[in-house]
């Protein structure tokens, strides 16, 4: 099965020059926890979860309106392309503990994004016929991504 076959197309995005505010609300008013973020080329620079718009927040004491996107994000970008397989993202989502990806097109523009929730949605079985994807394979996906670091050592004298 293809990624286009179970992503979702109509992505929302943020620019890199927005706001933790302006992100929150995006998300808020489309219902999704996570947003790309699109660079000024155009191209997905990174990923913005509500998670990181919290910690963000917190650790900094300011507010979420005076905390730019690009100060907070994490650069590293995983992503799928509309016509790889879904096998393939999920082996980078379990690589990588990540629940979405974004998809780009040839260009490396933004497409939509593969969720973990798009996927499980799709791995059941229809009409007593063997699932299109592998119930085994969609565990142990989230057994990875869910599966919590080892914890930090505090070090001497710390």
């Amino acid at each position: 099965m293809k990624v286009k076959d179970v992503m979702t197309p109509d992505a929302k995005a943020i620019w890199i020059n927005d706001s933790l505010a302006a992100a929150a609300k995006e998300m808020w008013e489309n219902d999704c926890g996570v947003l790309p973020i699109i660079g000024e080329d155009g191209k997905v620079v990174g990923m913005l979860t509500d998670r990181d718009i919290c910690m963000a927040a917190a650790m900094r004491d300011r507010s979420p309106s005076h905390i730019s996107i690009q100060e907070v994000i994490n650069t590293a970008v995983f992503s799928t392309t509309p016509e790889d397989e879904v096998t393939h993202a999920l082996k980078l989502m379990r690589e990588h503990k990540i629940r979405r990806l974004p998809v780009l097109n040839t260009e490396g523009e933004l497409a939509g994004i593969l969720s973990m929730n798009d996927i499980v949605l799709r791995a059941r079985a229809r009409n007593g016929k063997k699932p299109e994807l592998e119930y085994t394979e969609v565990i142990r996906t989230y057994q990875a991504i869910s599966e919590h670091p080892v914890p930090m050592v505090q070090t001497a004298g710390a």
